[in-house]
């Protein structure tokens, strides 16, 4: 697979280069989808969901070939990794999905690229348990599509990592040395666009459900699902290093207003460790100052 090392002037040239391009999966989840297809009897469909959904770009190829392959009397949007598998079959699956490229093959030259990587990786992860206990809290319609949208936000992150690792290494470091650059502006100044100006590119020329594609859309943040979502993100950046994050009191005002639950409350639904309790509880915080997230 490819890389980049120069960036591109237009938002056409990512989306042709990443359209061209196979998108990588952790070894991991190539190893258990081997062991599946030789357990395959035993295997159900929630089981194989569960891995698909411990692994982000496993998700997004998942989407990506039923939307490729969606049947002309399909007038409904797969918008689940459960109801994907249950439309293939779970034999079908597995024999689709039987040889992956992994990320850790794609980057192997560059060990900063994969720690980078897979930290994002376990972020995307942590903003879907989030979103999806909160839309359980909220008793969402649909639990598993908020679930999806939340884990699918780090994507671009992540294929940057994958694709353009030298490139994305100069973003964090620039914002290492300066800790009041914003994502955004650090990411513009060395791709040329914002990594979500760029998602939004891509999840249209992949043809994602509209409904999974608005709940990306942090423009559409008045809307509770999307809320969920982005504040879930917004959440997991900022305590990717710990819960002493100065972002922290205001994305917890947020989620209040969102949950209409007490500090104390949602500081023990969150796990937060015992010695973060006390400064979170005295914080206070402002509920418009966490949306939207893009730090």
């Amino acid at each position: 697979m490819a890389l980049i090392n120069q960036a591109f002037d237009t938002l056409d040239a990512y989306v042709a280069f990443f359209g061209n391009e196979p998108i990588p999966v952790l070894k991991h989840t190539v190893k258990e989808l081997q062991t599946m297809r030789e357990q395959e009897e035993s295997i159900n469909g929630r089981t194989v969901a569960a891995l698909v959904l411990s692994d982000p770009m496993m998700t997004l190829k998942v989407l990506i070939h039923i939307e490729a392959h969606r049947k002309a009397r399909q007038n409904h949007d797969i918008t689940t990794i459960e109801r994907a598998i249950m439309m293939m079959g779970i034999s079908p699956f597995l024999r689709e999905f039987s040889d992956l490229p992994t990320v850790e093959s794609q980057i192997e030259a560059h060990p900063r690229a994969l720690v980078g990587v897979l930290k994002v990786i376990g972020r995307a992860r942590r903003a879907a348990r989030y979103a999806r206990d909160w839309a359980i809290l909220r008793h969402d319609l649909d639990v598993d599509e908020i679930t999806v949208a939340a884990l699918l936000l780090e994507v671009t992150d992540i294929l940057c990592w994958s694709f353009a690792p030298s490139l994305t290494l100069q973003v964090y470091e620039s914002q290492r040395l300066d800790r009041s650059l914003r994502s955004s502006s650090a990411q513009r100044a060395v791709f040329n666009f914002s990594a979500r100006e760029l998602q939004l590119a891509l999840v249209r020329q992949w043809h994602l459900p509209e409904l999974l594609i608005s709940m990306m859309d942090e423009r559409q943040i008045q809307n509770p699902r999307v809320r969920t979502v982005q504040l879930a993100n917004s959440l997991a950046r900022h305590t990717a290093q710990g819960w002493d994050n100065a972002a922290i009191p205001d994305d917890l005002a947020a989620i209040e207003a969102l949950l209409h639950i007490g500090r104390e409350s949602l500081l023990h639904r969150l796990s937060v460790p015992h010695e973060a309790m006390e400064p979170l509880l005295q914080a206070g915080g402002r509920p418009e100052g966490a949306l939207p997230p893009g730090v």
